[in-house]
Formats: C-alpha cells, sequence, structure tokens
C-alpha cells in the first residue's frame, strides 16, 4: 500500500501536479491495455477453435472482437473525457448526454455483435444449405435479414430510450407516421410485401431458371432484395424486377422440371401407307429401349391423321434429363433413328407435294388442237 502510494505521488509530480491530467492518461492507458488484452484472447481462442473446426462456436468468438473493443474504447473515452469536462469546467451541461450515451455502450454493443453473428451463421447455414436438401439458401437468407432488422430497430429504440424519448409517444408517432408513410410509399411497400412473401412461398431460388407468360421475363435468378429481384437474361444483360410485380403475375420455374418432353409430328408419303403399321412399331420399340427416355412417364407412338401432304404419326415422350443442352443432342438422336427407321422400310419423309390430275378428253382435246396447227 506505501508502495502505490509513492507511486501515485512521483507519477502526480511527474505531471507537474496537473491531477486531472494523470487521471486521463491513466484511464485511456487502462483502456488500450484491455483493448490489447482482450483482442489477444479473442484471437488465441479463434484460432483454436478454427483449428478445431469448430465453427459455429468460433462464430460467437469473431463476432465479439469489433464489439468488445467498440465497448471497451467507448467507455474509456466517456470516463476520459467526463474527467476533461469537470476539470476544465466548459461545456458541464454535455456531462448529463455522455452520461446518457454511456449508459447505451453496451447496447450498441450488443446490437452490433448481434448482426455480426448473424451473418457468420448466414454464411455457415448457407454452406450447410448446398448439402442438406432440408435447407435452403433462400429461407436462410430472409430469416437473417428478419433477425438483422429487428436488431437494428431494438437496437434504436434502446438508444432513443436512454435519451428520455417516450416510447409511447414514440410508437404512437410511428402508427400515424406510418400510415401516412404507407399511403405515400404503397409501391415500395407492395415491393418489400411482396420479397417477403417470395422468401416465405419459394417459387424460385437464386440459380434457378425462372419465366413468366404475362410478361417479358426469362432467365436466371441472380439475387432476390427485399425491393427487387436481379434476374439475368439469356443473352446476358440484367433484369431489375420490383417483387411486387410477382403477386400479380404467373411464374414458370423450369429448374425444377422433372423431365423434358420430346413432342414431334412426322409424316411419310401417301405412297407408304401400307408400311405405317410397322414403322410405328418400331419407332414406339426404339424409345423404349432408349437410355435416355424415361419410361416411366407418358410414351405414345401413334397414326396421327391425314395430312395434306403425308400421313403424319406422333411422338410424345420424356427424357430422363433436365439439362438443355443434353437434350437436345438426345432429341437429335431420337429424330435421327426415327429417319432410318422409315428408311429401312423402304419409306420416305414426306414433303409438300401437289399431284395434277388430267382429264383424258382435254388430253385428246389438246393433241387434235396440236395436229391441226402443224398442218
Amino acid at each position: 500500500m506505501q508502495s502505490l502510494m509513492e507511486l501515485w505521488e512521483y507519477l502526480v509530480m511527474l505531471f507537474g501536479g496537473q491531477v486531472w491530467l494523470l487521471m486521463v492518461t491513466l484511464i485511456l492507458t487502462a483502456t488500450a491495455v484491455a483493448d490489447v488484452i482482450q483482442r489477444k484472447v479473442l484471437s488465441v481462442l479463434h484460432n483454436q477453435l478454427v483449428r478445431r473446426e469448430k465453427i459455429w462456436l468460433d462464430s460467437f468468438v469473431d463476432a465479439a472482437r469489433s464489439p468488445a473493443s467498440f465497448f471497451i474504447w467507448v467507455t474509456g473515452t466517456v470516463l476520459a473525457l467526463n474527467t476533461l469536462i469537470l476539470k476544465v469546467g466548459v461545456y458541464v451541461e454535455l456531462i448529463k448526454y455522455i452520461t446518457d450515451f454511456k449508459s447505451t455502450i453496451l447496447t450498441l454493443s450488443v446490437g452490433w455483435f448481434v448482426i455480426r453473428l448473424v451473418q457468420r451463421l448466414e454464411l455457415h447455414l448457407k454452406d450447410v444449405a448446398k448439402e442438406d436438401d432440408r435447407l435452403d439458401e433462400v429461407t436462410v437468407e430472409a430469416l437473417a435479414k428478419i433477425i438483422k432488422l429487428l436488431a437494428f430497430v431494438l437496437t434504436g429504440l434502446f438508444f432513443l430510450s436512454a435519451f428520455g424519448v417516450s416510447m409511447t409517444g414514440l410508437l404512437a408517432f410511428g402508427g400515424v407516421g406510418g400510415i401516412a408513410v404507407g399511403f405515400a410509399a404503397k409501391d415500395l411497400l407492395g415491393n418489400v410485401l411482396g420479397g417477403l412473401m417470395i422468401y416465405l412461398d419459394k417459387p424460385f431460388t437464386v440459380g434457378e431458371w425462372i419465366r413468366s407468360p404475362d410478361k417479358d421475363i426469362e432467365g436466371t435468378v441472380e439475387n432476390i432484395g427485399w425491393r427487387m429481384t436481379t434476374v439475368r437474361t439469356f443473352d446476358k444483360r440484367p433484369l431489375y424486377i420490383p417483387n411486387g410485380i410477382f403477386a400479380n403475375i404467373s411464374i414458370e420455374n423450369p429448374s425444377r422440371m422433372t423431365n423434358r418432353r420430346i413432342k414431334e409430328t412426322m409424316g411419310i408419303r401417301y405412297a407408304d401407307v401400307g408400311r405405317m403399321r410397322l414403322i410405328v412399331d418400331d419407332v414406339r420399340s426404339m424409345l423404349l429401349n432408349h437410355p435416355e427416355i424415361d419410361t416411366n412417364q407418358t410414351l405414345i407412338v401413334n397414326f396421327n391423321g391425314f395430312g395434306a401432304s403425308s400421313l403424319d404419326f406422333f411422338i410424345y415422350t420424356f427424357t430422363k434429363t433436365t439439362n438443355w443442352i443434353l437434350f437436345h443432342e438426345i432429341k437429335q438422336d431420337v429424330l435421327l433413328k426415327v429417319s432410318e427407321i422409315v428408311e429401312s422400310h423402304g419409306a420416305e419423309m414426306a414433303f409438300p407435294t401437289r399431284t395434277l390430275y388430267i382429264e383424258k378428253d382435254e388430253v385428246e382435246t389438246a393433241a387434235s388442237d396440236s395436229a391441226s396447227e402443224q398442218r
């Protein structure tokens, strides 16, 4: 105890008897030391958790690093500032506001911590969603945004409350103001609610191909925001769509199809009518034995009708793949095999033709007229 008193007297003498300056220096020094210690402790703990692959626990530690420094430095700065103002005697009226702000430091730090924690958990959950079908990235992103919004709002309310703002009056003003803003920003609110419905109903997710028969919309979803959704069209142009539009249009999601359909009508010549039954049977057999055709789905091959220049039969079947490029390769293979089957039966694929029949009398009259002219 005696040693501490001697040290204190020495420090006071070193600062020329300016105790307030010594107090401010000690407070800021203690603040810096506390910050260095907490950074070192959390850094060591972070490295240990990463090494052991404890990513969920590490999310809490990593999220706390900056808010902890903020709390330590703001607390130390407030204490030093109060000491300085009381000694100098200038702007003493600010002490009340500084004290009120001091009571919100922990609230601000916790709010910041929650937001950082949610951001880290969101990244980890998205990685899990890529491997687990029970969880999808859109739901994770929606929950993360809602939690961050709640943390921001609650932190703001506690902050205002610390400065004496009445919560009752604030909520009442918010209710009346909300109605006014609602009328003034009807479209904006409609887009926000539309974004919420997309997150809840999940008609599509990021990375899926969508199109609308009602609007000129087709492409791959790049981002789903609260106000608008970004779709990259197939010619690589970004298309920004307000979310409210999706509440009033139909959306197709080809990315979720289970199969792709081959639906083609083909024709042979009328002269090959006797070969039609065998051709249809062989085409059906070919499809049933094709490795890329899903025989568990509807498969139809039938003579369909008498066309203007052909005897038509149609093919209705589904491929196993949904890949756009591979589908066209399979379709090409099927059509070429159909052509080979037609040729193997001595028939030909039909094309538009016209047969001209001339009456016998007309032929004789034309021949007589020609002979007369020659005489």
